[in-house]
């Protein structure tokens, strides 16, 4: 510990609870803590005033510590109803280390990885190891820097450097080594570098480690990969495509399209000469869907044309579909719609001939973006649901094809023009859907039912609506349904009731897990639990949420619309800490959002996610101005809850006037219609 350029050797504590004082307020969020959860980690079993008494005495002795000067004793160590250190003069190797780590998820750059791990410095307080207070947040550094190294590890691989990828996995397996996760991952990597004696004894090490140490064997997924190694021992440019296109797949999951660029490249390079090279034409057009995730339309043309050519004069009649519908992907993205529609058409009918029910999946997803980027998204979801009302709800394909519907869905419920009319399409295409016997499209036209309703304040109906989603997706498809619960959630919250909602996230959570459309659930579920921890006042528990939804985000992607009400969520909470460089990192990313789809709900959620860094300023002005300009935005897109909450920020940013009196009283107003009982009292306790 030191102050300035001034170390603090540890006989200068006299009281070793004076020195754990300033260890609480280094690690606690914003650097601050209510004086009674300092008496319950120091004296729990001790008299209140007793235990006051003792406070008072390692505080003084703490602020002498700090500052010898008696002139200045508060500068460091501040008290009053909550003890807290200045945070202009105070930096923690743990906050140093937690920020970087959340810039290194929200970026996916290799450097910034090595970066927030290089601010690991082991073990936390070796001395306290033992002390309640210390062991949780061991725990946590711990099991967040073992999972930036494994992000690390995945981000390497991709680029070929495959050292590197070792070093950090072996990294982790010396901490833990039954992680298996980094066992497998190991695993493939020595394979990939043409070591596969390395990875099958790596193999043997972790079912040994298993065995030893929990008893247990490796998971189907590990030993699927051990017989893919084991039995490629004569082919190793094909099993190292092999693995390379696995990789490539992972990292596009995980929206690391320039790492699955780089695996797929490499992948296509193993097999030039080898007597496999017609897997090349499906290398090829995975690279092109790659490069047309990050929008370069240039590089995807000479990979498809690759794989056309590769195709020419071959029966693969399965590939070729899918370089179609990639194809279809390539046209829309340069604007060319017809044209798209007419190959996204030809590969679902020749798909449905040749494919899987993946493939003809896929190509629906393309036919509605394709809709929707010509503005006939709902027209195209009907005339689909007439198409699909034959099939029958067993087929599998149907769930994921209603979960992508789920995310269009979204941007016409915050988009300008459309947000007033989903309330009567929802009922057309539950009417429709119904009549045609189709069970999937039901539960996404109830569940967007019930989230117009929810948006516009009609949360008695929009229970309803969303409860009989639910209730119709655990019938057809375990692994979809998250949004309904989510907004069921989300409902819960509103009213203040946070038992509810967590049990509602739990469901949702569950889905997403195994929903192959993980990206477009993970925000919007994240984005609740950090407005419920916001809604009961504990921006630290809002804090932890956004950190574990960028965890989320670097293995399952991140969908920027669905994760839009996340970001505003994140600067509040972050402001609320007093941490301007948070609060900056998620008023960026909702400033992104607004600027890429023009809306005024989108629009609201930037300008509030300012209002929140220009607290961090002491603007008190400028928030205010903000939050309002959020109130009305979020106004003219008919969202009443979400007005009258930036009303209510708007009026405790500003100066306790008039004005901000008839603000506290207006807000109050529309959450008693509403039936938001925790922000109704939130507004009387500051009128």
């Amino acid at each position: 510990m030191s102050v300035g350029s001034r170390d603090i050797p540890d006989g200068e504590w006299r009281l070793r609870k004076a020195k754990a004082v300033v260890k609480l307020l280094a690690l606690a969020p914003g650097h601050r803590l209510q004086r009674e959860q300092v008496l319950d980690y120091l004296w729990p079993g001790l008299d209140p005033d007793a235990a006051g008494g003792q406070l008072r005495k390692v505080v003084h002795e703490a602020r002498l510590v700090l500052d010898p000067s008696l002139s200045a004793l508060d500068r460091y160590l501040i008290s009053g109803e909550q003890l807290r250190l200045d945070r202009e003069s105070t930096w923690v190797d743990v906050e140093a280390f937690e920020a970087a780590a959340l810039r290194a998820r929200r970026t996916g750059d290799p450097a910034a990885y090595a970066a927030a791990i290089g601010l690991y410095d082991g073990d936390l307080l070796p001395e306290d190891r033992y002390e309640d207070w210390a062991i949780t947040r061991e725990g946590s550094l711990r099991s967040d820097f073992l999972a930036l190294l494994v992000e690390q590890a995945r981000l390497l691989e991709a680029r070929a450097n495959f050292d590197g990828a070792v070093s950090a996995l072996r990294r982790v397996i010396a901490a833990d080594p039954v992680h298996e996760e980094a066992g497998a991952a190991l695993m493939r990597v020595h394979a990939l570098a043409g070591r596969r004696h390395e990875a099958m004894q790596e193999h043997e090490r972790l079912r040994a480690a298993l065995d030893q140490e929990l008893g247990i064997e490796p998971d189907p997924a590990t030993e699927r990969l051990f017989e893919q190694i084991r039995s490629g021992l004569s082919s190793e440019p094909e099993l190292a495509s092999e693995l390379l296109e696995q990789v490539g797949g992972l990292r596009l999951v995980s929206g690391d399209f320039q790492g699955a660029v780089a695996a797929f490249v490499a992948a296509i390079a193993r097999l030039r000469g080898s007597s496999a090279n017609h897997r090349s034409a499906r290398l090829h057009r995975k690279a092109a869907q790659a490069h047309l995730m990050m929008q370069d339309a240039a590089a995807a043309e000479s990979h498809l044309r690759a794989a056309e050519g590769l195709l020419a004069g071959r029966k693969d009649e399965a590939e070729k579909a899918r370089v179609m519908e990639a194809r279809a992907n390539w046209l829309w993205s340069v604007g060319r719609y017809d044209e798209a529609q007419s190959a996204a058409e030809a590969s679902l009918a020749a798909a449905a001939v040749h494919g899987t029910g993946e493939d003809i999946a896929a190509v629906q997803e393309t036919l509605a973006i394709i809709c929707h980027m010509r503005g006939a998204w709902r027209p195209g979801l009907q005339a689909e649901i007439e198409r699909l009302g034959d099939v029958g709800d067993e087929d599998p394909r149907l769930g994921r094809i209603f979960e992508f519907h789920c995310c269009i869905g979204e941007y016409h419920l915050y988009g300008d023009g459309l947000c007033e009319t989903v309330e009567d399409y929802a009922r057309g295409t539950l009417a429709l859907a119904i009549d045609r016997g189709a069970r999937h499209a039901q539960a996404f036209a109830w569940c967007l039912l019930g989230e117009s309703l929810l948006l516009q304040g009609r949360w008695d109906e929009a229970a309803g609506c969303l409860e009989r989603s639910t209730e119709l997706y655990a019938e057809l498809d375990a692994r979809s349904g998250a949004l309904p619960w989510q907004r069921l959630a989300e409902l819960a919250v509103m009213r203040g009731d946070s038992i509810a909602a967590a049990t509602y996230l739990r469901h949702g959570m569950a889905i997403a897990v195994v929903s192959p459309l993980a990206r477009h659930a993970w925000g919007r579920l994240y984005a609740t639990a950090a407005l419920d921890a916001l809604e009961r006042r504990d921006p630290a528990e809002a804090v932890r949420v956004v950190r574990s939804a960028a965890a989320t985000a670097a293995r399952y992607g991140e969908c920027p619309t669905c994760t839009a009400l996340l970001y505003p969520m994140a600067a509040e909470a972050f402001a609320a800490l007093g941490d301007r460089a948070g609060a900056t990192v998620f008023a960026q990313a909702a400033e992104r959002v607004g600027h890429s789809f023009q809306s005024s709900a989108w629009t609201a959620m930037a300008e509030s996610a300012r209002g929140s860094l220009a607290l961090t300023d002491a603007d008190a002005g400028g928030a205010r101005e903000r939050f309002l300009s959020a109130a009305s935005l979020y106004e003219r897109a008919h969202q009443p809850f979400w007005s009258a909450r930036c009303r209510l920020q708007a009026a405790l940013a500003g100066a306790g006037g008039s004005a901000d009196r008839h603000l506290l009283d207006d807000s109050a107003i529309a959450f008693e219609q509403l039936g938001a009982m925790r922000a109704l009292a939130a507004a009387r306790r500051a009128t």
